[in-house]
C-alpha cells in the first residue's frame, strides 16, 4: 500500500468515526469513546488531537502504551483520570493489537492477583472492567476495521459485571457510594439494561454536589454545543 493510500485510509477512516460519533448522538452511541472526560491538569496519557479527530497523538510509541498505562493507574488516581487515560489507551490499542491484549491481560491478572492474596482491590477491577467496555465500541467493530482479521481482545468478557464489583468493593472501603464510578457505570449502561442504568446515573448526580470535577463533566455537552449535556443525556434514558 502507497503512503498516500494509507493516509487517505486513515482520513477515511477518521471520517467515519467523525459521523459515527455526530449520527448516534440521539441513541447514545459510543461514548466511552466518542466523549472526552474532563481531568484539569491531572496527568494521563500524552493527547494533541481534539474534538472529532479520535487520532491522538500521532508520535506516541504503542510500545510504551502498557508500562505508561499502568504507571498512571495507580491507586491514588481518581476515577475520572482512569476513565479518560483507558479511553485514550483503547484509542491508540486499535492501533497495535499486541498492545492491545497485553494491556487487558495486565490489568486482569492484577485484579485477580490482589484477590489471590485476599486484598480485593475495586480499582484494580474497574481498570479492567472499564476498559473491555471501552475496547468492545471501538476495536473490531466492522464500521472501523483498518484490516479484515482485526480482532477485539474484549470479545466475551462482561467489563460491567467486573465495574459493578468494583462498586461494591468501593462501596465496602468508602462506606458510602463513589460518585465517579458510578459515572462510568452509567454511561456504560447507557443502552441498559435500564433499571441499573437508572440507578448509578442517580448516585452519579447526586454525587456531583460535592464533587466540582465530576460536576463539571456533567455539565458538559456529549459532543459539541448542539448536543445534550452528560446530566441531560444519563437523566433522559
Amino acid at each position: 500500500m502507497t503512503l498516500n493510500k494509507i493516509r487517505f485510509t486513515r482520513f477515511g477512516i477518521a471520517l467515519v468515526a467523525a459521523a459515527l460519533c455526530f449520527a448516534v448522538v440521539a441513541q447514545a452511541g459510543p461514548p466511552l469513546i466518542c466523549h472526552t472526560i474532563e481531568i484539569g491538569q491531572a496527568k494521563s496519557l500524552p493527547w494533541i488531537s481534539h474534538n472529532w479527530n479520535l487520532s491522538g497523538g500521532e508520535t506516541y510509541d504503542t510500545k510504551n502504551l502498557v508500562r505508561d498505562t499502568l504507571e498512571i493507574l495507580v491507586p491514588d488516581t481518581p476515577v475520572l483520570v482512569r476513565m479518560e487515560t483507558l479511553r485514550r489507551a483503547t484509542l491508540y490499542a486499535r492501533k497495535d493489537p499486541i498492545a492491545a491484549k497485553e494491556l487487558l491481560a495486565r490489568l486482569h491478572a492484577r485484579a485477580t492477583s490482589a484477590e489471590s492474596s485476599g486484598h480485593a482491590d475495586g480499582l484494580a477491577w474497574f481498570d479492567v472492567g472499564y476498559l473491555a467496555e471501552t475496547y468492545k465500541q471501538w476495536i473490531g467493530q466492522k464500521w472501523m476495521r483498518a484490516s479484515a482479521d482485526e480482532q477485539n481482545p474484549a470479545a466475551g468478557v462482561d467489563g460491567y459485571a467486573m465495574v459493578k464489583k468494583a462498586l461494591a468493593l468501593r462501596s465496602a472501603a468508602l462506606h458510602g457510594d463513589d460518585p465517579q464510578m458510578e459515572f462510568a457505570a452509567a454511561l456504560i449502561t447507557l443502552s441498559g439494561p435500564t433499571g441499573e442504568h437508572r440507578e448509578h446515573a442517580q448516585k452519579a448526580i447526586g454525587g456531583a454536589k460535592n464533587d466540582p470535577l465530576l460536576a463539571q463533566n456533567l455539565a458538559t455537552r456529549f459532543i459539541g454545543p448542539q448536543t445534550e449535556t452528560m446530566s441531560q443525556l444519563l437523566a433522559k434514558n
